[in-house]
């Protein structure tokens, strides 16, 4: 019988009339393993097409395995959201170098895929995510924004142009979009809710006006909890929503329909960003930072079942 190796079963693209409706667990029945931590506070995290993953903190991208192990992969200026494409270089939002930077395989600098829009600087872009064809994708950059200061930006990059997608918004953060390229999700931090944006199938640049997908539970402090800010999310293969909920020490399951569904405690009180991985791609990996200062930053894995939402990546 012919198997797919690893890192095609691992990494397999999950279309929405194909994906299986699976009963997410209770949460007193999943528990977040730590896998290790880093010096400082740590987001970012991705996984490349032979299943190893990758997570940045400080000036650092660090590469690990499912075991834990890990070591240093690149040093950038302040990295964050991570993707990789087909050709296998990765794609790293940095604010610190006001670009999306562009990386080999083997983590060393390329020309980067962005630093401007209409001849505008990147303020400090913050996370990304990409269609399962070619290497364009989206990113947010809420550089300088708040919900007092609206102008956080959208943009789409294709064929080495950056596009304004929308703008005047209070801190943009985490990026994802739909296994059928028809729905582009971001958290707006500082408004505390997950706005939709409709992208046409066959255009990426073109998405209808932002509509609000969820506004999101605020913050208990009697459980511990010190602030409520969406931050990295992923999708599941039955058009889940993970949410990576900043300060509430916790990732927040929406249904298609945006219905809060499930609360699983992320093992980091700074909550920042959630993928899925494993060789069956059903384990949900978090990061964040373990205290509320400059504290040391968490890996964690919660063996959830569910089958996750990954796109394909193979070298040409």
């Amino acid at each position: 019988m012919f198997r797919l190796p690893f890192a095609l079963l691992a990494l397999v693209t999950f279309w929405g009339a194909a994906a299986r409706c699976e009963e997410l667990p209770d949460a007193d029945g999943v528990e977040a393993v730590e896998l290790f931590t880093v010096p400082s506070y740590c987001e970012g995290v991705v996984f490349d097409y032979e299943g190893n993953g990758y997570v940045s903190w400080g000036k650092t991208i660090t590469k690990f395995q499912l075991d834990g192990t890990h070591e240093t992969w690149a040093e950038t200026g302040a990295p964050n959201g991570h993707k990789i494409f087909r050709d296998g270089t990765h794609g790293v939002c940095d604010a610190s170098g006001h670009a999306v930077l562009r990386l080999s395989a083997d983590g060393e600098l390329m020309e980067p895929w962005s630093t401007e829009c209409n001849g505008v600087p990147l303020r400090g872009p913050n996370d990304m995510t990409r269609p399962n064809y070619g290497s364009s994708f989206y990113f947010t950059d809420p550089g300088g924004s708040d919900d007092k200061n609206l102008i956080g930006t959208v943009h789409y990059v294709e064929n080495g142009v950056t596009y304004l997608i929308d703008e005047g918004l209070a801190y943009p953060n985490g990026i994802v979009l739909s296994a059928d390229n028809t729905k582009l999700y971001v958290a707006e931090s500082k408004k505390n809710r997950v706005l939709v944006y409709d992208v046409h199938p066959n255009n990426g640049r073109h998405v209808g006006e932002r509509q609000v997908f969820a506004e999101l539970p605020k913050k208990d402090e009697s459980a511990g909890q010190i602030d409520n800010q969406p931050d990295g999310m992923c999708l599941d293969a039955a058009g889940n929503l993970y949410v990576a909920h900043y300060g509430m020490k916790q990732v927040q399951v929406l249904n298609p329909e945006g219905m809060l569904i499930a609360r699983y405690a992320g093992g980091n009180l700074t909550t920042s960003n959630v993928a899925f991985g494993g060789p069956n791609m059903n384990q949900l990996f978090v990061t964040g930072g373990l205290g509320a200062e400059a504290s040391e930053g968490g890996v964690f894995r919660l063996d959830l079942g569910v089958e996750g939402f990954g796109v394909l990546i193979l070298r040409p």
